[in-house]
């Protein structure tokens, strides 16, 4: 019988296994530990509302008096995890052992950083609170700023800076940004936002090294040979999972990037153990059982609460099948996209001259698998449905409204 329930990481996918194990009817002990002093909070703001606004509140999702008394969580904060001797069901948090019946494990990821600039001062990721803190700083203070990589966080940032005034330059090794997430032409049309706000967006080169002075950075030299002012470079090149500590537990771990493997219930295969949130990998019942680790909010949220209503009821095994969504906001736009990108064709459905705003459907097979809009909030949920009920090509296209001659393939 399950009575004590531990989740160690005290991010979204941790609370809400928390708070999916009070709703669940759980009476029983419950432990939170995080790697960071703060309380859990909100991780999208950092790039969007918390670089942007002029006064932003700090992203907070829960009070500690909310979590001690209404929740009744007991908060283990600021010590990471260690190490987890599966067969005593025992947590290590730095020196100390952490007693468990069952565990969600949902550590999440750690940002990349470029080699050698650890101890450079203005170089920085973009992934926790003490980091929006800082480029937020940057920005404050008028940095000429340079992004590495023109993913969504990157594109953010530069968003950001933009709404400043500031010079930016964003640093893309592909030919085409985001290319191998949402497909070529759909990469250049997201392209142009960028160049309609007077962003320097500079394709197809890599970055070579970084000038200095007084131990902080002044430029970034690249691989075309030239040199970008620099003031804040923030660096956009991926996450690792925070899996290191499970080494010997017995938790198999994905050979690609040591992400932790799950089942469709999110199980890890140790007894007791399961796992949320981008430091995992599971079979996606709703794409075939494709395998997907996500960095995305709302599947974050929904393996936190599937998981922990698995830890606790041991023989439910609750598969989680689900649509991803995300959502990026550049500039005055608001870039949504619900499925999966991996498409046999993309085709824009809807799209107006002199416009930015457009609506493109992807296609595997003869099911529509996914949908990108730009400033088109009030559809891209009717789309997600679509995907969730396995509608046919067909049937999005006369959803959209278009006949197979009038859509456009991309």
């Amino acid at each position: 019988m399950v009575r004590r329930l531990v989740v160690v990481g005290a991010s979204l996918a941790g609370l809400r296994a928390v708070e999916a194990a009070r709703r669940a009817g759980f009476d029983g002990e419950v432990v939170l530990v995080g790697d960071e002093a703060h309380l859990p909070y909100d991780r999208p703001p950092l790039s969007k509302a918390y670089l942007a606004d002029e006064t932003p509140s700090e992203p907070w999702f829960r009070t500690a008096d909310h979590l001690r008394d209404e929740l009744g969580v007991t908060l283990m904060l600021g010590t990471p995890a260690s190490g987890l001797d599966a067969e005593r069901q025992v947590l290590r948090v730095g020196d100390a052992e952490v007693r468990y019946d069952a565990l969600v494990i949902a550590t999440g990821a750690t940002a990349r950083r470029w080699p050698g600039t650890e101890e450079l001062g203005g170089v920085h990721p973009l992934r926790t609170l003490d980091d929006a803190r800082s480029v937020r700083a940057a920005l404050d203070a008028g940095a000429r700023t340079v992004v590495v990589g023109a993913g969504f966080i990157g594109s953010e940032v530069a968003a950001g800076a933009r709404k400043r005034g500031l010079d930016v330059t964003i640093v893309e090794a592909l030919d085409v940004p985001l290319s191998r997430s949402v497909g070529t032409e759909i990469g250049e049309a997201c392209t142009q936002l960028h160049r309609e706000q007077g962003t320097d967006l500079r394709c197809g080169v890599t970055v070579t090294g970084f000038e200095e002075r007084d131990g902080a950075v002044t430029a970034v030299r690249l691989s075309d040979g030239s040199t970008v002012a620099a003031d804040l470079v923030v660096v956009g090149i991926g996450v690792i999972p925070n899996t290191g500590w499970l080494a010997g537990s017995g938790v198999r771990l994905h050979e690609r990037d040591g992400g932790i493997v799950c089942d469709e219930s999110l199980w890890t295969g140790v007894p007791g153990v399961y796992a949320a949130g981008d430091v995992m990998h599971w079979p996606n019942p709703l794409f075939d059982g494709e395998v997907m680790r996500l960095e995305h909010w709302t599947t974050a949220a929904e393996q936190g609460a599937c998981a922990a209503r698995n830890a606790i009821e041991p023989g439910r095994d609750e598969a989680l099948s689900t649509v991803p969504y995300f959502w990026s906001d550049w500039y005055d736009h608001r870039i949504q996209f619900v499925g999966i990108p991996r498409a046999d064709e993309v085709r824009v459905v809807s799209a107006e001259q002199d416009d930015d705003r457009f609506l493109a459907l992807y296609r595997r097979g003869d099911r529509l698998v996914g949908v990108l809009s730009v400033d088109r909030p009030t559809q891209i949920m009717k789309y997600r449905r679509l995907i969730v009920n396995r509608a046919s090509w067909t049937e999005a296209l006369e959803f959209a409204g278009v006949s197979t001659q009038q859509a456009v393939t991309r």
